[in-house]
């Protein structure tokens, strides 16, 4: 519903502690009160990042402009956004995991549930909550799914702060989080923003494989292994897979890194804990996956992003980048995958583990996509 005037509270400061102590018991983390303005304090940084091409093919991302500067757009009467923090992953050894080739890397938030809708059904029940206690107040919720700078909002509400890495560092709980807002015309006092606190530690700048962060809290996505692995729906750019290593759904290197995951906690929502192929997963098991497998396993999680053709794409980089002999016949197998994507980087993962010449050269003379027989061209040696 749009609302044609701001709502009000007799005890602003009563309904905010009422709001907060409901979220928790809904099983949030954190939840702060932001005022509208800090949107609008963060679209220049934002407008410069999409300028400089930053968000490569994420193409949402530059659309709605004056809407993330002004969320009144989104809900007339807007007074206050309501950010709340949710722990999604347990504490766990990121590089130890990483630590061997032949094994497929998901990122930790990626291998359970899919936060957005557990998420959003607890930021449904708040938002249910502020207009039972408020008859006459509206609200829409968010997560990840509005033109809204939601780590802008969540330093403004005290959640925490936007780290070197770009990602909200909560100072009680780490990197492990994922955010969400309803935006309300409910007045409610806004809590003090979150100071800086990175110090001069730069360990997640410095970790990253792609060198990714191309200036102070600047990511060129583009370059970011969470980016090619996930949004990017073409082939890979060749220079970056050799540094994907067996990163197959996101990377969690500069989360992993900071300092302040000691403080962190394992998920309260169960619904987050790994599945089955989600955790130290041979990379030739999820090779071989059908369509109806890859939906079986991968159902409400947002692995589905990818769909099959994106991870299998992931995995083929991976088998090329682990020095895995043994999983040269599989590659081969999947020379001839429905999928000329799979293909492609199949190819090319063959090129670099070697001893599949005749099979490439066999693929050669029947395959009819370009971009599979560039790849092939690129992998077999140049005849004379």
């Amino acid at each position: 519903m749009c609302p044609t005037r701001t709502a009000t509270t007799a005890d602003p400061a009563a309904s905010a502690a009422a709001i907060r102590a409901h979220g928790l018991k809904l099983g949030l983390q954190k939840v702060g009160f932001a005022p509208a303005s800090a949107a609008a304090e963060a679209a220049p940084r934002h407008a410069q990042w999409i300028a400089a091409g930053h968000h490569g093919g994420m193409d949402w991302l530059a659309r709605r402009a004056d809407d993330r500067a002004d969320p009144s757009r989104l809900l007339p009467g807007l007074a206050t956004c309501i950010v709340v923090l949710e722990t999604t992953s347990p504490p766990g050894d990121v590089f130890g995991e990483l630590a061997d080739p032949t094994r497929a890397y998901f990122a930790r938030y990626a291998r359970g549930a899919d936060y957005h809708d557990r998420l959003k059904e607890r930021l449904t029940d708040l938002a249910a909550f502020v207009e039972s206690r408020h008859p006459g107040c509206h609200t829409r919720v968010y997560v990840d799914t509005g033109p809204l700078p939601e780590k802008a909002l969540a330093q403004a509400a005290g959640i925490g702060w936007q780290g070197r890495h770009t990602n909200l560092v909560d100072p009680t709980g780490g990197n492990w989080t994922a955010l969400g807002v309803i935006l309300t015309d409910l007045p409610l006092p806004p809590d003090a923003p979150h100071p800086d606190r990175c110090g001069t530690c730069t360990d997640c700048v410095d970790i990253c494989p792609t060198s990714a962060f191309v200036a102070p809290r600047v990511l060129d996505a583009r370059r970011c292994v969470s980016y090619l692995t996930i949004e990017l729906k073409g082939p890979i750019p060749e220079a970056f897979r050799p540094l994907i290593g067996n990163r197959v759904f996101g990377c969690d290197d500069c989360l992993a890194v900071c300092p302040w995951n000691r403080f962190s906690q394992a998920a309260h929502d169960t619904a987050y804990a790994a599945r089955e192929l989600t955790a130290g997963t041979p990379l030739v098991d999820l090779l071989t996956l059908t369509p109806q497998a890859f939906n079986r396993h991968f159902k409400g999680t947002p692995i589905q992003r990818t769909k099959r053709r994106g991870l299998l794409r992931n995995v083929a980089v991976a088998l090329g980048n682990s020095g895995d002999q043994s999983a040269v016949p599989h590659l081969v197998r999947a020379l001839a995958d429905a999928e000329p994507l799979v293909r492609g980087h199949a190819a090319w993962a063959l090129g670099r583990l070697g001893g599949a010449h005749e099979a490439l050269t066999a693929r050669l003379a029947i395959e009819d996509d370009l971009m599979v027989r560039q790849e092939l061209h690129a992998t077999l040696p140049t005849p004379g």
